[in-house]
């Protein structure tokens, strides 16, 4: 095994509605094309289909995304709903549960998808739609790929709908690490929140890689937090993971263009998660 597979194609960005969390996926994929990250291969994943939705929503919201109707709960993640979106969220979603049985196989696997964490049962949130993290966790379970999932959030803001979806399944367990201003050492806190799952195993990591926690992002920006921060987080999950031997799929979470945080600047931090998870080969 000498290539690491990341998940993605042209309908992650199908939607209409321009945004971050919309767009930035294809501007990654296209800078690992300009400027390949050794041992990064990209591909296509499958769409995710109805059955696997419904692990983690309910049917009436899946409805409302694919359909347009009620037009208040299409929109719920934030966005103006359109008749791509239900093909946009169905590829990034699927690209998830992909990476998920990829690491499996190989180690590490990982997708550009972003906008799942704030995605709730019965709705969505925060720029979310659909909350991939849960599915690919519930699906690996069913099917009995894998005991115990451990979901790593190192977003800024908290995983409120993986939180609500997995609350009271002991084969799952999500460790969190939010921004907020109160944090004094953002690094130590993702190293402590990481301890607290050593004296357990899991037969796959998630792991959710927000960007936003950067000083220069408009949303969720943390103080003193650098790209060299950012680093350093990824080096402690991605070691983490190697020297237990836990198979890692990762996912791109937040992360905000705009001021200080241009397009190419906002790539350049995804890449470090990229770059990092080559390691675990």
């Amino acid at each position: 095994m000498t290539t690491m597979i990341v998940y993605f194609n042209q309908d992650y960005v199908a939607s209409s509605h321009a945004f971050d969390t919309t767009r930035k996926s294809a501007l990654i994929a296209e800078s690992l094309v300009r400027e390949p990250l050794a041992g990064v291969t990209i591909e296509s994943p499958e769409p995710l289909t109805d059955d696997l939705f419904m692990l983690a929503h309910n049917p009436d919201y899946v409805e409302a995304v694919r359909t347009g109707q009620p037009l208040g709960l299409a929109q719920s993640n934030g966005f103006s709903w359109d008749p791509n979106m239900f093909r946009m969220v169905s590829a990034s979603n699927g690209g998830v549960v992909a990476a998920a049985y990829q690491a499996l196989a190989d180690g590490v696997s990982g997708t550009l998808s972003s906008g799942l964490h704030h995605a709730h049962r019965e709705r969505g949130g925060g720029f979310c739609t659909f909350n991939g993290l849960a599915i690919a966790a519930l699906e690996l379970i069913r099917t009995g790929a894998v005991k115990r999932v451990l979901i790593i959030d190192f977003d800024a803001h908290y995983g409120d709908g993986t939180a609500s979806i997995i609350a009271g399944n002991d084969q799952i367990r999500m460790i969190d690490v939010s921004t907020g201003w109160s944090v004094k050492n953002y690094l130590d806190e993702c190293q402590k929140a990481l301890e607290t799952v050593l004296g357990e195993d899991f037969g796959l990591v998630i792991y959710n890689a927000g960007m936003d926690p950067h000083e220069d992002c408009r949303i969720g920006g943390c103080p003193g937090v650098t790209e060299q921060t950012l680093s350093e987080r990824e080096k402690l999950v991605f070691g983490l993971c190697r020297q237990r031997s836990w198979p890692v799929a990762f996912t791109l979470a937040g992360g905000y263009s705009g001021g200080k945080l241009t397009n190419e600047r906002l790539v350049n931090l995804h890449r470090l998660t990229i770059a990092e998870a080559c390691k675990v080969l």
